[in-house]
């Protein structure tokens, strides 16, 4: 999330990714820093134990997401 807003206040689009597990964290942690309009890209959990068709699948989930953050 840090580095996310240091980019974002330099004018770099960004797009933070979180499991859902951490969601809750990173909206915490995003209004701690002042930067509420950062909307995190949520994909479900786990990512570390998945094949990489599941990571494909992952990323498919994630990419509109993605768009919307960096068009934004």
């Amino acid at each position: 999330m840090h580095d996310a807003i240091r980019l974002e206040t330099s004018g770099v689009p960004t797009a933070v990714l979180v499991t859902t597990v951490f969601l809750h964290e990173a909206k915490v942690q995003r209004e701690a820093l002042g930067m509420n309009d950062i909307e995190p890209v949520v994909v479900t959990h786990p990512l570390s134990t998945l094949s990489s068709e599941q990571l494909d699948e992952r990323a498919a989930e994630a990419l509109e997401q993605v768009v919307r953050a960096w068009s934004r």
